[in-house]
């Protein structure tokens, strides 16, 4: 007989990408990395009953980036589990497209009726960047599962000037080299409800597309202190990304230099 075990997955920091990764370059500490499975945050919470529950935490990075620091208890629990239910069913069509359109301003207006008009070319300007970035700053391996630039730039960018600013604003900031490296690797809470759909455990959802988009498109930007706050988020993201590209340049450069050097 079966235990009728229960999985629920919840995400730490919503649809805000990569929030692990940012801390670390805001962090110029050095941490140690622990010395046993026992020293891991598990990030694991029991409901005791009969049969037990649990609770675990996860982040919207690709899984490979955090797999291998899941303590061995946390995999335990989703393997015994026969029922996983996740934040929102990302294995579901529907869900994705309800996403992408919940990302779009509303009665066909366009982002550059609602951002600063220097803002809206500076952005334009930065996704002409991307775009023509983007086949050099792609894997072998990305290449290798028949992901071209094209379509990945259209999968992250696609229909930008319809998006509701606070939606450009996430998008911007998934946009470096980075990320773009890790496209393709599933997401730690598609991988396990792909892992939990091949074994054949029971899947839902504790929420729904609406209950995710509402808090952050009912945000009023229509008020000018509101407006003006995404908009500079926005352009920190760019200055941000400006900097970072400006630093692999210059390592570039001073790396042709020493060649040079070395080769009279």
């Amino acid at each position: 007989m079966q235990l009728n075990l229960t999985l629920i997955c919840f995400v730490f920091g919503g649809f805000l990408p990569d929030a692990a990764a940012r801390r670390e370059q805001m962090d110029t500490g050095q941490c140690d990395l622990p010395r046993s499975q026992g020293e891991l945050n598990s990030f694991l919470w029991t409901i005791r009953r009969d049969p037990p529950a649990y609770l675990f935490g996860t982040i919207h990075v690709p899984y490979t980036r955090v797999w291998d620091f899941i303590p061995d208890n946390s995999k335990a629990a989703f393997h015994a589990s026969s029922s996983v239910y996740f934040e929102l069913d990302l294995t579901d069509p529907f869900t994705i497209s309800g996403l992408a359109s919940c990302q779009m301003l509303p009665h066909g207006e366009n982002l550059q009726d609602v951002l600063p008009r220097e803002l809206y070319r500076r952005l334009k300007r930065h996704l002409d960047y991307i775009k023509l970035m983007l086949p050099h700053w792609m894997t072998p391996d990305q290449r290798g599962k028949g992901l071209y630039a094209d379509y990945l730039f259209n999968a992250i960018a696609g229909n930008w000037e319809r998006k509701r600013p606070v939606w450009v604003m996430l998008m911007v900031n998934s946009l470096t080299e980075t990320d773009i490296r890790s496209r393709g690797v599933p997401v730690l809470d598609l991988y396990l409800a792909q892992e939990a759909e091949r074994m054949k455990k029971k899947t839902g959802a504790v929420e729904r597309v609406e209950e995710q988009c509402h808090p952050l498109n009912g945000l009023n930007f229509s008020q000018p202190d509101k407006k003006i706050k995404v908009a500079h988020i926005i352009n920190c993201f760019l200055e941000s990304q400006l900097l970072q590209v400006a630093a692999v340049e210059l390592d570039r450069i001073m790396g042709l230099k020493h060649l040079k050097s070395n080769s009279i």
